[in-house]
């Protein structure tokens, strides 16, 4: 993709000498400048035609693959066509879920190169990517190209050139686009959701979300990511490397690309505490660790501030390090109200007090969206997070059986991520401000908030057992 950016640098150049008196800025663009040409074709509330049956191909069946095609053969509607994973015991693994739920042997796939060959030659509506972060840029697009739809787990990119490789290519094929962000259909964040959608927190004017989940133990598990990826990508870069869970709900209470939009940003990370020493100790007893000693890594806790256009606050922090209770944040704070989640329980006040259990059992009541009151209690049985990843799963193949637009779109999906290449840019400029591109380009400005309600009546069933 080309930019503008030689033009950009060039008219900065011309421009330096009668600036050379003012003030620096206090902010710039992002290393990579975002495309000037308009919008194609706006994805968001784009309703794409009904697929009676979803036919279904999986990319990736190690750490979080095997749940997925676990949650999908209980719902109705699916059809899980093929498995993929570089390890083809891994995908023969996967297949016993299906034994086990009594669907259709699905064709397996393996080797580097076999997701291509199952996105180009099996006939899919879906493709369902669970990949190391670096891989999923490449097969949604890939999947998109070959006329599929695709989902993504988080981060859905890791660069800006990937942000918009991803928005581009979903509006040319008019095929979704979709990270797969869960915790957007957490319980909780779903009623705070509809609670601000109703106007119960008034002006919403600042929020808080974080990914703060001590991993150590697991990056350092040489049984854990597949060839110790995620380790790779602590010692690889150094910011906010996973924003989207605690991002996600919140952008959507704020409305973020369906009338604001994220502005500018600001992020600092403190030094690495721990990770470095870990490496260093593990070399010393154990020779597989000794390429990862020596080596510095991202900052125990990364801070990341947003400014959104009409004046709202955003903080999101990371920390997978240090010891210390999982915790996502999510605070909405409003001009009438504020909800927060953690430290739990979760609470709701209106003033200087938090509400009661009573009380706050009854705004569950009266303000849990139809969906999780159609599917929540079935998604506790099924599993995934407490639930949440099956409503997500659940959720996406309603929309696409009933031809509905989806809760998170192309531009989400790379919003949210970007603040991964963004707050890395910006801690290592001394934790300079930095433009956040615009990936609605503009049409923020007129784009429906996310739709809460049922629309086509909850076709979907759940299989039993």
């Amino acid at each position: 993709m080309k930019y503008n950016r030689r033009n950009f640098l060039k008219s900065a150049t011309l421009l330096s000498g009668a600036v050379a008196a003012l003030p620096a800025v206090a902010h710039e663009v992002a290393s990579e400048v975002q495309p000037t040409k308009p919008q194609r074709f706006n994805m968001s509330g784009y309703a794409a035609p009904k697929i009676d049956k979803v036919r279904i191909g999986f990319i990736g069946l190690g750490q979080r693959g095997p749940g997925a095609v676990q949650r999908m053969s209980h719902i109705d509607g699916v059809e899980i066509k093929a498995l993929c994973d570089k390890d083809p015991s891994r995908a023969s693994k996967a297949q016993g879920i299906l034994t086990k739920a009594g669907l259709p042997k699905a064709k397996e796939y393996s080797g580097e190169e076999g997701w291509k060959d199952m996105v180009a030659n099996e006939d899919l509506d879906l493709v369902y990517i669970c990949t190391p972060w670096n891989l999923h840029t490449p097969m949604a697009v890939f999947a998109m190209e070959h006329g599929r739809h695709a989902a993504s787990e988080v981060p859905i990119a890791i660069t800006l050139d990937e942000c918009w490789q991803l928005v581009e290519t979903s509006e040319r094929t008019k095929k979704h686009c979709m990270m797969l962000e869960n915790c957007c259909y957490d319980f909780f964040e779903m009623l705070t959701l509809n609670m601000a959608r109703n106007g119960l927190f008034g002006e919403i004017m600042h929020a808080e979300g974080a990914y703060i989940h001590d991993l150590l133990g697991l990056n350092f598990d040489k049984d854990g990511y597949a060839d110790m990826w995620r380790l790779r990508m602590n010692a690889t870069h150094n910011g906010n490397l996973y924003p989207t869970h605690g991002l996600g709900p919140i952008a959507q209470c704020l409305n973020i690309n369906r009338g604001d939009r994220m502005d500018h940003l600001v992020s600092m990370s403190t030094n690495d505490f721990m990770m470095a020493d870990t490496a260093a100790a593990k070399a010393k007893d154990d020779a597989f660790f000794q390429p990862f000693a020596g080596k510095s890594y991202r900052g125990n806790m990364n801070t990341t501030l947003i400014r959104t256009a009409k004046g709202k606050s955003i903080m999101v922090q990371h920390d997978v390090t240090s010891p210390r209770p999982y915790s996502r944040i999510h605070l909405i704070s409003g001009t009438k109200g504020v909800a927060s989640k953690y430290p739990s329980p979760e609470r709701i006040a209106f003033g200087h007090e938090w509400i009661s259990d009573e009380e706050l059992k009854a705004l569950y009541t009266k303000y849990t969206p139809p969906l999780i009151k159609h599917v929540g209690e079935v998604a506790k049985q099924v599993g995934g997070h407490g639930g949440m990843d099956f409503i997500m799963d659940w959720r996406l193949i309603d929309c696409l059986r009933n031809g509905l637009p989806l809760d998170q779109d192309v531009y989400d999906g790379a919003l949210w991520s970007s603040i991964f290449p963004l707050s890395e840019q910006s801690v290592a400029k001394r934790s300079r401000s930095l433009d956040v591109p615009d990936f609605t380009r503009g049409a923020w400005q007129t784009n429906k908030p996310v739709n809460l309600t049922l629309e086509g009546g909850a076709t979907t069933g759940v299989r039993k057992g």
